[in-house]
Order: C-alpha cells, then structure tokens, then sequence
C-alpha cells in the first residue's frame, strides 16, 4: 500500500525541518513494520512569500520520501489541501493529511493506516480534549460544532483536517464540483465506512498560527453556508414574526384611537425603525452571502495553478 502524506503549507520555513524529520520516521518505521510499502509527503506550498519552498527542495535532496507542489498564488488552506488531495487520488493508495506546524500527533498516523488495513475508508483525527486553546478559542469552537450540527451539517466534533482517506474516497471527494470547499463537511458527507482515532494536541512546535480571528470567522461562514440553507429559512420565519407583530401593533393603535388613549410619540417608532432596519440588513447580508457563492460557482475558475513540481518520478 503506497500513502501519502499531504502537507499544506504557508510560510512555515520555521518548522518545515522538524515536521520532514518527524514524518520520514513515521514513514520508516510503517515500512519496516510492514503497515505500508511506500511512504511519500507531499507539501504543497501555497504561495508561501519566506523560503518555505526552497527548504523542501532542498529537503527533497535530503530525503527521498519527500515531493512538493508549489502553487502559483495563494488560495488559501482548503484549496491547497484540496490540491494535495487530487493529486493522492491518482498517486496513492491512500492519503493522510496534516498541517506543517505539528500540533497534530504524527504518531496517530500507524493507527489510521491500521484502520485502513481492516477495510476502513476514512479515519478522522479527533482531539481528545482542548487544554492548549486560549478560552476564546476553546468555546468559540465548540459553538462552532454546535451550530453546524445544529443547521443540518454532519461534521464530526473536534475534528478538524487531520484524516485518512482510501483511493477511492479520494476520487469521490475530487468529483464534487463545487469552488466553495469546507473539507470536513464534504468528506463527511462521502458516507463510506469510517472510524476515530482520538489523539492528544500539542501548542505550535514555531512560528505564527496562520488562523487569526478574521479569517476563523470566515471559515465559519463558508463551513455554515456550504452546507445549509436554513439561515435563509430562518429569514422567512423572522419576516412572519415581523407581520404577526405589526399586526398586534395596528390592532393595539386602532383600539387606543378609539378608545382616545392614543398619545404620539417619537421613541416605539424609533425603536421599531431601528430594529426592523437593522433586521432587513441582515437579512440581506445573510442571502449576500449565498449569492455571492453563486457568483463564484457559476464562473467555474480553476481552484489552482501549479507553479513548480518536485515529484517522485523527476528523482529517478
């Protein structure tokens, strides 16, 4: 069984040394072990501006297990991973994907391919716990899971792109058309025989985390949007809401004129205004977002373009 380990990368020069020497090892000791027959990782450098791709040609040269893919421009995690991906699906057998920063325990790797060796299809890396999150961070992301699941999303909790997956669930993945990609959805979604393995978090080994609040949040609106509409449903609800309650104001204001207890005032129609106002945007900001979606699927850009390779076969 050939795997690949696919590694996304965005200026990760400071760890890039440790994650090859940790990896090549795992690798080593499942071949040895006779859990695999080839071991190979693919980084693929999203147009890192440091000198993240020049370290994994020379890497390259220092360990025969290692390839790269260089992006021409950044796109940004998911797609970069999903590049990485495509190309497992027609190299591999099988694909384990991991971040560069070694926050996810490489030693889980001989226990997904364990669960691939039984007939399993995808194993999900899964946090045992969170204890090296900021507080922010800690409930910020279980809300996160929690609205998912609770707009219809299946995602499994505390799991975020650490996973195996076979060949053939691979190229059921790199099918789907779509240019808006939230990989622990989609993958989720495939529905082929799965399993866990739970895995303790360690802090970020060096650098920067490339994850700030901005970009968090709009990886949660693309998780949230990619996969429910219920947020549009939900308008439709507000709007009735909206009605019943002008309803019950205009049947008050006729009662109070005939009873002659209607006093004008300036502050309930402020409020209303400012209210109903602030909902009508939201409600326009909310179905912004899923047009802009469309707007992005219907031009049917390419997610990527491959600058420069170093693979197996150009080592020979």
């Amino acid at each position: 069984m050939k795997l690949v380990i696919v590694v996304p990368c965005y200026n990760e020069e400071e760890v890039l040394s440790e994650t090859t020497s940790r990896l090549s090892a795992v690798i080593q000791r499942m071949v040895e072990e006779g859990r695999i027959t080839e071991g190979q990782i693919l980084y693929v450098d999203d147009g890192s501006r440091d000198k993240t791709w020049s370290l994994v040609e020379s890497l390259s040269t220092a360990y025969a297990c290692v390839s790269g893919l260089k992006l021409a421009h950044n796109v940004g995690h998911q797609q970069t991973l999903w590049a990485g991906l495509e190309w497992a699906a027609v190299h591999a057998d099988a694909a384990v994907s991991i971040d560069a920063d070694l926050q996810d325990d490489v030693e889980a790797i001989p226990l997904m391919v364990d669960c691939f060796n039984k007939g399993i299809d995808i194993v999900f890396g899964v946090r045992k716990e969170r204890k090296t999150d900021t507080f922010f961070k800690k409930h910020t992301a279980q809300a996160f899971y929690r609205l998912i699941r609770g707009l219809g999303g299946d995602i499994v909790y505390n799991h975020a792109d650490f996973r195996l997956m076979s060949k053939r669930t691979l190229q059921a993945l790199v099918s789907f058309p779509e240019r808006n990609l939230f990989l622990r959805g989609m993958v989720s979604s495939l529905g082929y025989p799965s399993a866990i393995v739970y895995y303790n978090r360690s802090p970020r080994f060096a650098g920067e985390s490339k994850y700030p609040f901005s970009k968090m949040l709009s990886f949660a609106l693309d998780g949230i949007t990619s996969f429910s509409v219920r947020p549009l449903r939900y308008i439709t609800y507000l709007g009735l809401v909206f009605i019943l309650i002008a309803l019950l104001a205009i049947v008050y204001g006729i009662c109070s004129f005939v009873e002659g207890t209607a006093i004008p005032g300036w502050t309930s129609l402020l409020v209303s205004l400012w209210f109903i106002g602030g909902a009508i945007l939201l409600a326009c900001g909310i179905i912004g977002e899923y047009v802009g979606k469309i707007y992005k699927e219907v031009k049917r850009r390419p997610r990527y373009f491959v600058e420069k390779t170093i693979l197996p076969k150009e080592k020979n």
